[in-house]
């Protein structure tokens, strides 16, 4: 099972990717099996060298009780070190972001989320991209593809 961020590849261009893992309770486990998971407008932040993602909407387990989790907080991503600390570093550059672009099950059945560093594209680009993506399902439509 996975969930794709496909407005992320419209919104940005991405120079890498990197697998985390994320710490969940297990209500958000049972959540995200059901496919109640949107990305709008999620990012990933540093917070004293650690990553977090926010804005990941991950909807309450129906079947909860008391015990539930709240859809919208924090959520803490797992890399190495060394991966962290070369995220930061090109964060700190202007334009650049990390985005989550698509949460998924490992085969041991863990949760992954799959974030990319990102530049935002101009207007221009986006019109670029619109096209391309017009002039592909053309070609496909003509020759049955």
């Amino acid at each position: 099972m996975e969930f794709l961020n496909r407005k992320a590849h419209f919104e940005y261009f991405f120079e890498a990717t990197y697998i985390a893992g994320v710490v969940l309770s297990g209500t958000e486990v049972k959540s995200l099996r059901a496919g109640k998971v949107s990305f709008n407008d999620s990012y990933c932040i540093f917070d004293k060298g650690e990553l977090y993602v926010r804005s990941l909407h991950i909807s309450e387990y129906s079947f909860g009780t008391m015990t539930n989790h709240e859809p919208l907080q924090e959520r803490k991503l797992l890399l190495n070190k060394r991966e962290l600390h070369k995220l930061e570093s090109k964060i700190k550059e202007k334009g650049y972001s990390i985005i989550p672009v698509r949460i998924f099950f490992s085969e041991k059945g863990l949760a992954k989320i799959e974030i990319g560093l990102g530049k935002g594209k101009k207007l221009y680009d986006k019109r670029n991209t619109i096209k391309e993506r017009e002039s592909d399902r053309d070609i496909k439509k003509k020759y049955g593809i």
